[in-house]
């Protein structure tokens, strides 16, 4: 191992500190000195916990049996609006801030439990809403190419992983949140289906669209945090039977097609599925126009209960939260926000599974947008850049079924692509399974160049 542990995997740290060939101290101490000389440059961070980090680091270490701590001594980011004791819980921005955390949100307890290390907490768009993560005077930038946005709504989560940061990063999902900004950075994002990970995820979880997950540079270390997440004993993933999957490049948004490196992620994806000896067909999954009215509507709705129940004026907060404010108030006055649309559209999903055991459609459409402060421009700017270069999560949100994002290569200019897998409920082990297979293929440059 090198002299320093950035760069190691989750799972390489883990062992190495249950053996005792590296303290806690020491691997948090490597991490924090990389993120001093990076994040000015990324905004990957709102909070640093320069000396709680190393006390945490030391309370690993002082342990007289790590054997069942999956995550020992392991640096980890928390999405800021997790609660975190001792820090303010922030919302993407300094008019959504919460107070002090007075205890840890059960997700965060589960993953100190494991014996990880909360070294921060990552930056996220106001209130979680956009696919882009910026706020004035603070833009997170993708390693990858800092001109280009890390993705949202768990950007801040994204950059750090991508640029070794942090080797794993907590992040949730209410319409796409964990998996647009693993496909803008090159990385593996499981958002588990409803319910799997016993936790709310914000007000209402976005009226139960919203899921907790990791992001990660690779399946074992995605895999061993999901079973944490989820209250569950790690164990190895096992060699999935032969699948039959479907190949969707259908856009839920119409008028919206993918562009050729999108295309031809897709492609690579499901020939190296084939050969891995699944079965892949043609199926474009429809998206009848009755979910797009709905679902937009249950976006606007969601983001309009998290304010309210958070006790947020409007006025304070960004243009483009206050258009999207306004949008779900009206959709709730008029009705427009409805379980039985989300159950509905759930049950024509589950059904689709009969037919095929996974689903593989892009991620992306196009590449990131630019890291610019979108938080200044209008609520209709930011409203169609992230339809036209995101569109294929949130169907899945509103299904409440397991998605994961795993990536497959770099596209022309340089940034990275990836592609998502959909599955029926209870699917998250067997998402990883098919991911391992992609990445034992082909394995993937786990960090952007040049940051580690």
């Amino acid at each position: 191992m090198a002299e320093s542990w950035v760069g190691a995997s989750a799972m390489e740290i883990a062992r190495a500190v249950r053996r005792g060939d590296v303290s806690a101290t020491q691997v948090v101490a490597d991490h924090l000195d990389h993120i001093r000389g990076r994040n000015d440059r990324l905004h990957a961070f709102r909070i640093v916990r320069e000396s709680e980090a190393p006390a945490e680091a030391e309370q690993v270490d002082q342990q007289d049996d790590l054997s069942g701590a999956s995550l020992a001594g392991v640096p980890i980011a928390i999405k800021e609006n997790t609660p975190v004791t001792g820090v303010h819980t922030w919302r993407g921005s300094e008019a959504a801030r919460g107070p002090v955390a007075e205890a840890d949100h059960e997700v965060v307890r589960r993953l100190r439990g494991a014996g990880a290390v909360v070294v921060g907490t990552s930056r996220m768009p106001e209130l979680g809403i956009w696919g882009t993560t910026d706020e004035p005077g603070a833009v997170t930038r993708n390693p990858w190419n800092t001109d280009r946005t890390a993705g949202g709504s768990s950007g801040g989560a994204s950059a750090a992983v991508g640029a070794g940061l942090v080797p794993i990063a907590h992040a949730n999902d209410g319409f796409g949140s964990i998996r647009i900004p693993a496909a803008c950075c090159g990385l593996v994002g499981l958002r588990p289906g409803h319910g799997a990970v016993p936790a709310p995820a914000g007000a209402d979880s976005w009226l139960g669209m919203s899921e907790h997950g990791l992001l990660t540079t690779t399946v074992a270390d995605a895999a061993t945090g999901f079973a944490v997440l989820a209250g569950q004993r790690p164990a190895r993933l096992t060699e999935p039977a032969r699948l039959r999957v479907a190949v969707s490049l259908r856009s839920p948004v119409v008028g919206v097609r993918p562009d050729a490196a999108n295309r031809a992620a897709v492609t690579s994806a499901g020939r190296l599925l084939a050969a891995a000896g699944h079965d892949t067909v043609r199926a474009e999954h429809p998206y009848p126009t009755w979910l797009g009215i709905r679902g937009l509507a249950t976006w606007f709705g969601a983001a309009h209960l998290a304010a309210e129940e958070a006790g947020l004026d409007p006025a304070q907060l960004q243009r483009r939260t206050r258009g999207h404010l306004t949008a779900g108030r009206l959709a709730w006055q008029r009705g427009l926000v409805r379980d039985s649309d989300r159950q509905r559209w759930r049950e024509q999903c589950v059904a689709r599974f009969d037919s095929y055991d996974l689903l593989l459609t892009p991620v992306l459409a196009a590449a990131p947008p630019p890291a610019i402060e979108w938080s200044r421009r209008s609520w209709q700017a930011n409203l169609v850049a992230n339809a036209r270069f995101a569109p294929y999560a949130p169907p899945w949100n509103l299904a409440g079924l397991p998605a994961l994002v795993v990536p497959v290569g770099v596209r022309p200019d340089g940034l990275p692509v990836g592609v998502q897998l959909v599955g029926p409920p209870a699917s998250e082990r067997l998402l990883l399974a098919v991911a391992g297979q992609i990445e034992q293929a082909v394995p993937w440059q786990r960090h952007a160049p040049g940051w580690v």
